[in-house]
């Protein structure tokens, strides 16, 4: 296999079941700005859902964005660590950006309220994937003979989001470049 410039992206539900403070603490920020911010969708009262109230005004999916305010200072407190993703020696991931995603919630009745956070790495070099197994390093390795590795699982809300495979050169493969340089004009080998 060669290796792989990628991007990994985990996305974290929370719902009324979530355990810990931090899925507790995003859960109910997020009920409460989706109450108060709502209401600009919902003048008459007419509506209960997230999906009623983008079925009636496209608008109100600006919530998504709106209600990241409200958890911002949750997800900053988290140092860039993703908290329910660890590699196999049980170290966090990094990530470089969250993004807040309203999934559905309702005036009425707060159970049915969930949110996600959405955390994407940074380059990362794929060097082998064994199973379901990822053998990454961090940053672009491409060039460098020593780094650190990690492992990681391959696991539902974990997704490639970006790939770009690298050429191995010490492959025996040619580029462009090199081929042009060992023929002349005539195509005669140099």
């Amino acid at each position: 296999m060669n290796k792989a410039l990628i991007k990994l992206a985990y996305k974290q539900v929370i719902g009324s079941s979530s355990t810990g403070d931090f899925e507790k603490n995003v859960f109910n920020a997020s009920y409460q700005e989706f109450l108060f911010k709502s209401q600009a969708y919902n003048m008459e009262g007419k509506f209960k859902t997230f999906s009623e109230l983008k079925a009636n005004d496209g608008r109100a999916n600006s919530l998504h964005y709106k209600l990241s305010f409200a958890v911002g200072n949750f997800i900053n407190r988290l140092n860039n660590r993703i908290p329910v993703l660890a590699d196999n020696a049980d170290n966090s991931l990094v990530f470089e950006v969250p993004k807040f995603e309203l999934i559905e919630s309702d005036i009425t009745d707060k159970t049915k309220h969930q949110v996600a956070i959405n955390y994407c790495t940074g380059i990362l070099t794929l060097l082998d994937v064994i199973g379901e197994y990822m053998i990454l390093a961090i940053g672009d390795v491409a060039d460098s003979e020593t780094f650190e590795s990690f492992t990681l699982k391959m696991q539902p809300g974990l997704s490639v989001v970006f790939y770009h495979e690298l050429i191995n050169q010490q492959m025996g493969e040619i580029t462009g470049h090199d081929t042009l340089l060992k023929y002349n004009i005539k195509g005669n080998a140099l």
